[in-house]
Protein backbone atom coordinates (compact mmCIF):
# COMPACT_ATOMS: atom_id res chain seq x y z
CA UNK A 1 0.00 0.00 0.00
CA UNK A 2 0.92 3.30 -0.90
CA UNK A 3 2.84 5.47 2.24
CA UNK A 4 0.38 8.78 1.43
CA UNK A 5 -2.43 6.46 1.35
CA UNK A 6 -2.32 5.17 4.19
CA UNK A 7 -1.00 8.42 6.59
CA UNK A 8 -4.48 9.99 5.23
CA UNK A 9 -6.71 7.17 5.89
CA UNK A 10 -5.21 6.85 9.08
CA UNK A 11 -5.96 10.58 9.34
CA UNK A 12 -9.30 10.39 8.16
CA UNK A 13 -10.76 7.68 10.69
CA UNK A 14 -8.14 9.41 13.62
CA UNK A 15 -10.67 12.68 12.66
CA UNK A 16 -14.12 10.39 12.88
CA UNK A 17 -12.68 8.64 16.12
CA UNK A 18 -12.35 12.19 17.70
CA UNK A 19 -15.67 13.45 16.32
CA UNK A 20 -17.51 10.25 17.83
CA UNK A 21 -15.44 10.19 20.67
CA UNK A 22 -16.78 13.89 21.58
CA UNK A 23 -20.15 13.27 20.42
CA UNK A 24 -20.18 10.20 22.46
CA UNK A 25 -19.88 12.23 25.73
CA UNK A 26 -21.91 14.64 24.90
CA UNK A 27 -24.23 12.06 24.03
CA UNK A 28 -23.80 10.81 27.80
CA UNK A 29 -24.21 13.73 29.54
CA UNK A 30 -27.43 14.75 27.92
CA UNK A 31 -29.10 11.21 28.60
CA UNK A 32 -27.99 11.92 31.93
CA UNK A 33 -29.57 15.39 32.37
CA UNK A 34 -32.79 13.85 30.44
CA UNK A 35 -32.74 10.98 33.01
CA UNK A 36 -32.98 13.75 35.87
CA UNK A 37 -35.92 15.49 34.55
CA UNK A 38 -37.67 12.33 33.22
CA UNK A 39 -40.01 12.39 36.65
CA UNK A 40 -40.63 15.98 35.40
CA UNK A 41 -42.17 15.33 31.99
CA UNK A 42 -44.12 12.58 33.28
CA UNK A 43 -45.38 14.21 36.48
CA UNK A 44 -46.48 16.95 33.16
CA UNK A 45 -47.96 14.73 31.10
CA UNK A 46 -50.05 13.40 34.04
CA UNK A 47 -51.31 16.96 34.63
CA UNK A 48 -52.08 17.69 31.47
CA UNK A 49 -54.58 14.84 31.24
CA UNK A 50 -55.93 14.96 34.28
CA UNK A 51 -57.92 18.10 34.43
CA UNK A 52 -56.21 19.64 36.80
CA UNK A 53 -54.34 21.63 33.88
CA UNK A 54 -57.75 22.39 32.69
CA UNK A 55 -58.98 24.00 36.29
CA UNK A 56 -56.12 25.82 36.78
CA UNK A 57 -56.13 27.27 33.61
CA UNK A 58 -59.68 28.50 33.96
CA UNK A 59 -58.83 29.74 37.81
CA UNK A 60 -55.90 31.76 35.81
CA UNK A 61 -58.34 33.29 33.10
CA UNK A 62 -60.64 34.14 36.09
CA UNK A 63 -58.32 35.98 37.57
CA UNK A 64 -58.30 33.75 40.59
CA UNK A 65 -54.23 33.20 40.43
CA UNK A 66 -52.11 35.85 41.60
CA UNK A 67 -50.55 37.78 38.21
CA UNK A 68 -47.05 38.33 39.62
CA UNK A 69 -47.34 33.87 39.76
CA UNK A 70 -45.09 32.94 37.52
CA UNK A 71 -47.03 30.31 35.05
CA UNK A 72 -45.99 30.20 31.85
CA UNK A 73 -47.84 26.50 32.17
CA UNK A 74 -50.76 27.46 31.47
CA UNK A 75 -50.51 28.96 28.19
CA UNK A 76 -52.81 27.75 26.32
CA UNK A 77 -50.28 25.99 23.40
CA UNK A 78 -46.70 26.25 25.81
CA UNK A 79 -47.65 22.77 27.59
CA UNK A 80 -49.21 21.28 24.82
CA UNK A 81 -46.10 21.61 22.25
CA UNK A 82 -43.72 21.14 25.18
CA UNK A 83 -45.17 17.52 25.27
CA UNK A 84 -44.89 17.28 21.52
CA UNK A 85 -41.81 17.97 21.41
CA UNK A 86 -40.55 15.87 23.90
CA UNK A 87 -42.90 13.22 22.04
CA UNK A 88 -40.92 13.99 18.59
CA UNK A 89 -37.66 13.98 20.16
CA UNK A 90 -37.82 10.55 21.96
CA UNK A 91 -39.10 8.96 18.37
CA UNK A 92 -36.45 9.88 17.19
CA UNK A 93 -34.31 8.92 19.14
CA UNK A 94 -35.97 5.67 19.45
CA UNK A 95 -35.32 5.52 15.24
CA UNK A 96 -31.83 6.35 15.50
CA UNK A 97 -30.85 4.16 18.12
CA UNK A 98 -32.81 1.10 16.94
Amino acid sequence: MDKLARIKRISEMEDRFDKVTSILGELDKVISEYEDVKDDLDSLKDYMGSGKWQEDYEADEAGKVPADLKRGVLSEDGLYNLLNDADVILGRAQEVFN
